[in-house]
């Protein structure tokens, strides 16, 4: 969530880099709301304040042995308005709450500007494709059953036998053996995590439709980052202890929404698929050395099995709502 004295501080600066991300902030409405939360804030500390003083005041009469029906009607009085005026403070903070959950990170200063995919800037680019005119990985990957797969459950599902089933167990332990050489510690975790989780990695509320939601409370992890960083939640970390390096293997769930086209066909865009995650918990002044850090282990994997990639960072308009700085690997995500 953002910080909101970010926007306190310099309104105008703040929208105009979230603008830059494709995202208009209702500054009307952030004022409106946060004017509502010291309103009834300060309402209700009057009111308990006031409360407070009578009641004290009625239970020395009492210890006396004296009645005051007059004293003890206003506290009654005080107190139902006090539960409507609480009840106020709650709900406001709640809207408010939601308002700025639905508002993504702030790009990166370093982040470059642009409006769309055509802008990205390359980065870097390793090896060279051993053929010209790729073709799609279906049209030459018949071990992908996806009409099996299609029987069992639907669309954007793979069944996986024989060789290649093989091939991508390898290919996990492989990533995994790789993360740990790199100082990053394995972990095994729940494939389900509730709303709280969700919520403090910023896929919900803005990303629910792209979750499958089992019941209230309780979702498919989309990504191992869930509970990797929800493992530090409400946690103080001591800065002599970053950076944090975590690692699992997980089978991620998407419902993937709103994906459409070329990219709905075969392995990408998948309701279920594995992914070997990497995380790194860091002071903030260290994070764009982080970046680069993590960025290079995933290259490292491209890199010994001989895969040519381009680093492209993403610029404003082609960013996620979650990141503040993005590169794309071709496959891999850092």
């Amino acid at each position: 969530m953002i910080d909101t004295n970010l926007i306190k501080l310099d309104p105008k600066q703040v929208f105009e880099s979230l603008k830059s991300k494709k995202y208009e902030l209702n500054l009307e409405a952030f004022d409106a709301f946060e004017l509502d939360r010291k309103n009834f804030q300060t309402q209700t500390e009057d009111l308990q304040a006031q409360r407070n003083t009578l009641s004290k005041e009625y239970g020395l009469l009492r210890e006396e042995g004296k009645e005051d029906k007059t004293l003890n009607d206003q506290i009654e009085s005080i107190k139902i308005e006090l539960d409507a005026c609480s009840q106020k403070l709650t709900d406001t903070q709640g809207s408010f709450r939601d308002f700025l959950l639905d508002i993504p990170n702030l790009p990166s200063d370093s982040t470059p500007k642009g409006g769309g995919e055509s802008e990205n800037v390359k980065m870097r680019d390793f090896g060279k494709p051993l053929i010209s005119g790729g073709k799609d990985h279906l049209d030459i990957t018949s071990l992908i059953n996806t009409e099996a797969a299609n029987i069992l459950a639907g669309s954007r599902f793979a069944v996986l036998v024989g060789k290649i089933a093989k091939l991508q167990r390898a290919l996990i332990a492989f990533m995994l053996d790789k993360a740990e050489e790199h100082g990053y510690q394995e972990h095994y975790l729940p494939l389900i995590a509730n709303a709280e989780s969700l919520t403090a990695t910023g896929q919900l509320p803005k990303f629910a439709d792209d979750l499958f939601q089992l019941t209230d409370d309780y979702f498919l992890i989309p990504t191992a980052e869930v509970p990797l960083t929800n493992l530090y939640r409400d946690q103080i970390i001591s800065a002599d202890n970053f950076p944090l390096k975590l690692t699992a293997h997980t089978t991620c769930f998407r419902s993937e929404a709103g994906s459409y086209g070329k990219d709905t066909r075969g392995l990408i865009r998948q309701h279920q698929f594995e992914k070997v995650e990497l995380v790194q918990i860091c002071h903030p002044d260290h994070s764009d050395q982080t970046l680069e850090s993590l960025t290079s282990h995933a290259e490292s994997i491209l890199q010994e099995l001989n895969l040519p990639y381009q680093v492209v960072e993403l610029c404003t308009g082609d960013l996620g709502f979650s990141a503040a700085k993005t590169y794309d690997l071709g496959g891999l995500g850092a």
